[in-house]
């Protein structure tokens, strides 16, 4: 309860450094760009027809919409692999700063994960660009997808947090965690469909794997026109209240040696 209470009372009185920060990130994504912003939604969309080009010729997977598919697993997973690859670094980043004054260090996490969400938000564009291009007609219930946003933002800060706290001891995290997330990308239904998986591990990977959670919680609502069932938020919201807690305890409880190590 006093930690909640401090770090929403250091939340309000810093907002407008993390409004800085947050624009900070986007701007230094994009910097001596000549497309600047525009990559935001010409990245996905290109990355899109590669694997469309390549997995619909190769493996030639059974799926209607694949573009559509393909492109609402990549926003999903691209927004997590960025949030989570920005956040390891983000204590470390500033060590010069955090040694000159006081400043909450959760704050450059946080910032990390939101600039990312700013560009999830801009990947939307391109998927609706597509959407539109492919024929798929929206329902009402695509209005659902803040669920799945802050389901995923939740589950990203949490585990920001945590590995920006562990890479502060471990230096070794950024690159390994850089080959962690290759290896998730390929255990989530991006690019093939679930039935590809054997039946007698198909209940480990949809259920102990938060990024199916997600991305299927988002597929239904964008292409299928679908509700999210309440099983589903149920185990979204699970694994995201559950790592930011993990992130939240160790990152405080760790915080106070940052100074020794950075």
């Amino acid at each position: 309860m006093h930690i909640s209470k401090k770090v929403l009372t250091e939340m309000l009185h810093y907002r407008e450094l993390l409004r800085q920060l947050i624009l900070k990130d986007i701007k230094l994504k994009y910097r001596r760009s000549y497309l600047g912003y525009l990559w935001s939604i010409l990245n996905p969309l290109l990355m899109m027809l590669i694997l469309v080009t390549v997995f619909s010729n190769l493996f030639r997977f059974d799926i209607p919409n694949f573009s559509v598919y393909v492109l609402s697993g990549q926003v999903i997973f691209n927004f997590f692999a960025e949030a989570t690859s920005m956040s390891v670094s983000s204590i470390i980043s500033n060590a010069s700063l955090l040694k000159k004054t006081y400043v909450p260090k959760y704050i450059f996490t946080i910032s990390k994960v939101s600039s990312s969400l700013v560009n999830l938000i801009f990947s939307m564009i391109a998927l609706a660009l597509v959407m539109i291009v492919t024929n798929v007609v929206p329902t009402l219930n695509i209005l659902l997808f803040p669920i799945v946003f802050l389901e995923i933002y939740i589950f990203c800060l949490g585990l920001g947090l945590l590995l920006a706290s562990l890479s502060v001891f471990f230096r070794d995290i950024q690159y390994l965690w850089g080959v962690f997330i290759s290896i998730w990308m390929y255990l989530s239904p991006i690019i093939y469909p679930v039935n590809i998986i054997p039946l007698e591990y198909r209940w480990y990977y949809e259920n102990l794997n938060p990024m199916y959670i997600y991305i299927t919680q988002f597929r239904e609502i964008i292409l299928y026109g679908e509700s999210i069932n309440l099983e589903s938020i149920f185990q979204g919201s699970f694994y995201a209240i559950a790592i930011l807690i993990i992130g939240i305890y160790i990152f405080f409880t760790k915080q106070k040696q940052f100074i020794l190590y950075i």
